[in-house]
């Protein structure tokens, strides 16, 4: 990026809670050619809280208000996935560049709305699938692409999280799969987003998505309440490239091991593992070529990294990479991906599971 400043508003800021304190917030303070320039959370009171916090000059209460009085290049939006559709849509009707938290929507359908008008505004989109600005995912696609393995003849992909059966009531609303805010859609939205940026679309799938745990304790209510979520997805599929694909995400009660995936092609053999998602935490890269030769650790290149070494390890350091990449696709009035046409192309895959699961048949895409 050059020396340009580019002015940013976060609409879902809290201090408390979500995404902004974990990620967001951490990353663009290392960010040199961004300026965080106004917050806006729901209450006058944690709106002044988080200004202070973040050494933000505007605070508001009302997006509305932000989005009037604030002079901003780009609003984030890093709320809860059923308000991402409103939010976003005044976003894009006040003329400013717009990031938003995956799921882009709640549905294919409030993405696609979102993604054509943004492209009518002739507005610069990104949506948080923060894999695609991993280092060691970069690097996996470019080993591909430069035939490491040969050609792909199949791969696999497995996660699994522990934590499935308590949560606090700041976040049972996930209870409800109508709300958007699911394993199938998160967890297993941003690992599928990594398979697909590193080998490509899938061409068909079957699927099986189902709710294996109906009932979560509320710890802080000490309730039950009944949940419609799922919370184990397993995929099979072809490629558009012909070769054989799986993918499992489950989300467990217990000691969940991580996250695994193997590419397998006619001259080697390539393996990203992770003790948890690697979309927020570290992951190691291994391959081996030939018959002979053993799995061993490929070191990433810092040509990969785009942000200073400031910027914390963790749930940041993606997030800035994609800011990085957003801010200078702003500034050289470029697209870069994942916008909102990669994000409405994830939820139509999503879309495709279901259905294949609800109807027990493969889908073509």
């Amino acid at each position: 990026m050059g020396e340009k400043r580019i002015r940013l508003g976060i609409i879902g800021a809290n201090v408390g809670y979500g995404w902004t304190p974990r990620a967001h917030a951490p990353a663009l303070a290392e960010l040199p050619g961004i300026e965080l320039a106004a917050v806006c959370t729901a209450h006058e009171e944690t709106a002044r809280e988080s200004a202070e916090k973040f050494d933000v000059p505007l605070a508001f209460s009302d997006h509305q208000k932000m989005l009037k009085e604030a002079d901003l290049d780009v609003v984030a939006v890093v709320v809860r996935v059923p308000k991402h559709y409103e939010l976003t849509m005044d976003v894009i009707r006040a003329d400013k560049h717009v990031y938003t938290e995956w799921p882009l929507g709640a549905n294919l359908v409030e993405a696609q709305e979102m993604a054509v008008l943004a492209r009518e505004r002739n507005l610069s989109t990104m949506v948080g699938l923060q894999s695609r600005a991993a280092p060691v995912f970069l690097a996996l696609k470019d080993l591909i692409d430069d035939g490491y393995v040969g050609e792909v003849l199949s791969a696999d992909l497995r996660q699994f999280s522990s934590g499935v059966l308590e949560r606090t009531s700041g976040r049972t609303w996930q209870k409800d799969v109508e709300l958007g805010a699911t394993t199938l859609t998160i967890p297993f939205g941003h690992s599928i987003d990594a398979m697909c940026m590193c080998l490509g679309e899938f061409e068909s799938v079957s699927a099986t998505v189902r709710t294996q745990v109906s009932q979560w304790h509320e710890s802080d209510t000490d309730r039950m309440v009944e949940v419609t979520a799922p919370d184990t997805i397993s995929v099979n599929g072809v490629l558009t490239s012909g070769a054989v694909a799986s993918a499992q995400v489950v989300n467990v009660p217990y000691h969940g091991s991580g996250y695994r995936f193997e590419i397998y092609g006619k001259e080697g053999t390539l393996l990203v593992s992770s003790g948890g998602s690697p979309s927020t935490e570290f992951a190691q890269l291994y391959g081996a070529r030939g018959a002979s030769s053993e799995m061993e650790e490929i070191v990433i290149s810092d040509r990969y990294t785009f942000v200073p070494d400031t910027v914390p390890d963790g749930a940041p350091f993606n997030i800035a990479q994609l800011w990085n990449r957003f801010a200078t696709g702003i500034e050289n009035t470029e697209d870069v991906e994942p916008n909102f046409d990669t994000a409405v192309q994830r939820h139509r895959l999503l879309e495709a599971i279901q259905k294949s699961s609800d109807t027990g048949r493969a889908q073509k895409l």
